[in-house]
């Protein structure tokens, strides 16, 4: 009986063996596609991490580009406060021709710079005549 018995279980074993793997197989391509797809997903990473660094050492390479106005727009406290005397005007009025107050127009001519919006505002201002900067005040 003992050959009875070992047939028996190896038949078994036999059976179960190809039921699992007739299982497992659906599960092994999909795994092996899975890691194709990984593969090829790290190679991807690698491409664009290598186009990141060459990129950025090209960009340290550039100077850093200055934002200027396409001319430049030169500013000095005294012309500031000549200009201001030849038309004239106080402070507070010469503050409304630009956008500004009084107080900035003081602090500009004690040596304060202006900002680039400002400075742009200063040179219209400049090119004014008496007669126009009074009927822009009215």
């Amino acid at each position: 009986m003992p050959n009875i018995a070992n047939l028996l279980k190896s038949e078994i074993v036999r059976l179960s063996r190809k039921e699992l793997k007739a299982a497992i197989q659906p599960l092994r391509h999909i795994a092996t596609e899975q890691r194709r797809a990984i593969a090829d997903l790290k190679r991807q990473v690698a491409e664009l991490q290598k186009g990141v660094r060459a990129s950025s050492r090209g960009l340290q390479k550039l100077p850093i580009p200055v934002q200027e106005s396409p001319v430049a727009i030169r500013f000095s406290p005294s012309r500031l406060a000549n200009h201001r005397a030849k038309l004239s005007l106080s402070a507070a009025q010469y503050g409304k021709l630009v956008g500004v107050t009084g107080q900035t127009i003081y602090n500009w001519e004690g040596g304060v710079r202006p900002r680039p919006s400002q400075l742009e505002a200063l040179a219209a201002v400049r090119k004014l005549g008496k007669r126009e900067v009074a009927a822009r005040l009215e």
